[in-house]
This record gives C-alpha cells, sequence and structure tokens, in this order.
C-alpha cells in the first residue's frame, strides 16, 4: 500500500531531492584506482557492468558496507532520474511530437514524479536506519517497496509509448529510460543485499 502525499510531504520531499543526491556524492571520490570493492559490490546487480560504470566513484569510500552501497546506489538513481525527467521537459517544450506522442509524454513525466517521489522516500529512510531488528526489518521492507514501485512508474512510461510512431524524439527518450531502469533495477539489488544481511 503507498502512502498518499500531503503538500507539506511532497514539499519535504522535494527537498530531500535537491540535497541528499549532492550529499551523497561527496562519498564519491575522484580515483578509480582499486575497482576491487565496486566489482564485488555489483555482483548482485542484473546490469553489472552498468552497475560498476556508476558506481565506481563509490568504490574506495563504500568499501564492503552494503548500506553504503544501497546508499550510493539510490542517489546514482536520482541523480539519472532528474537529468532524464529534465530531458523530458525539454522534449516536451520543444513541441517536437505528435499528438499521441505528446500524451504518452505527459503520462511519461506523471511516472517519473512518482519515480522521484518513491526515491526521495527510499534516500531518507537508508538515513535513519535502526539497529533494532524488527524496525531495520520493516524499514528495509518500506525501501524495498519505493525502489520497486520506482521501477514499475519507469516501465510504465516505457509502456505508454508502445504502438506510438517512433520518431527521433521517442527514441531518444525511451533510450534514457531504460537506462533509468537499468540503474534502478541494480539499486533495488544494492537494497535487497542490505536487507539481507543487515547494515
Amino acid at each position: 500500500m503507498y502512502t498518499f502525499i500531503t503538500m507539506s510531504s511532497l514539499h519535504s520531499l522535494l527537498l530531500i531531492i535537491m540535497i541528499i543526491p549532492s550529499t551523497l556524492l561527496l562519498m564519491a571520490s575522484p580515483s578509480h584506482g582499486d575497482q576491487t570493492y565496486v566489482r564485488e559490490a555489483c555482483n548482485v546487480t542484473r546490469y553489472r557492468d552498468l552497475c560498476i560504470r556508476s558506481l565506481s566513484p563509490y568504490s574506495n569510500s563504500a568499501k564492503r558496507s552494503p548500506h553504503k552501497w544501497a546508499q550510493a546506489g539510490v542517489a546514482v538513481t536520482m541523480e539519472e532520474a532528474k537529468s532524464t525527467a529534465k530531458l523530458l521537459n525539454m522534449i516536451r517544450a520543444s513541441g517536437r511530437m505528435r499528438r499521441r506522442q505528446r500524451a504518452a509524454l505527459s503520462d511519461c513525466l506523471e511516472c517519473f514524479d512518482d519515480t522521484m517521489g518513491n526515491l526521495a522516500r527510499s534516500a531518507e529512510e537508508l538515513m535513519r536506519l535502526s539497529s533494532e531488528k524488527s524496525t531495520f526489518e520493516v524499514q528495509m521492507g518500506n525501501v524495498e517497496t519505493w525502489m520497486s514501485a520506482a521501477l514499475t512508474f519507469e516501465d510504465t512510461c516505457l509502456d505508454g509509448f508502445d504502438g506510438v510512431r517512433k520518431g527521433r524524439a521517442v527514441k531518444q527518450l525511451r533510450r534514457e529510460v531504460v537506462k533509468v531502469s537499468c540503474i534502478t533495477s541494480n539499486a533495488l539489488a544494492l537494497v535487497s543485499k542490505l536487507a539481507s544481511v543487515g547494515g
């Protein structure tokens, strides 16, 4: 069951969306020398090569911490989702789409709003995990649910373009949404890893 978002909670989520990724990205190291940790962490993901590329800056700071890898995965997903949403808005503003394409794009943007909300809740929850086992399990259950919902909304966005004429703009946005979907899938796998082993 999903929690309905009030205007006040939406305002809080928007602040989280802006603050959390930049805060967690401070964990990232410019050094890509030692890839051992990120390769180990990405073993649980479906899109391993993409995982390694997107999370390699965190290798030296996250090391073998499932908690830090889950946080990094969600932070990177939020950044990618924000970037893709910006692209979708640019495509809509360009006026390059036909009516059916525009309708699908509007639905897709709504899906991305929901995706960002679920990612923000996940990031916030990961920042305040309890050391008490039963509470931790409830929190991780919430995060897994929200991350799964984010992935579902991304898939729903893609489904909206089925049967729609595939012009250049549609092909571009589908490519970007698929990438975000893969990164979200990887983040969910890292979250599930944390849930299974504890903090």
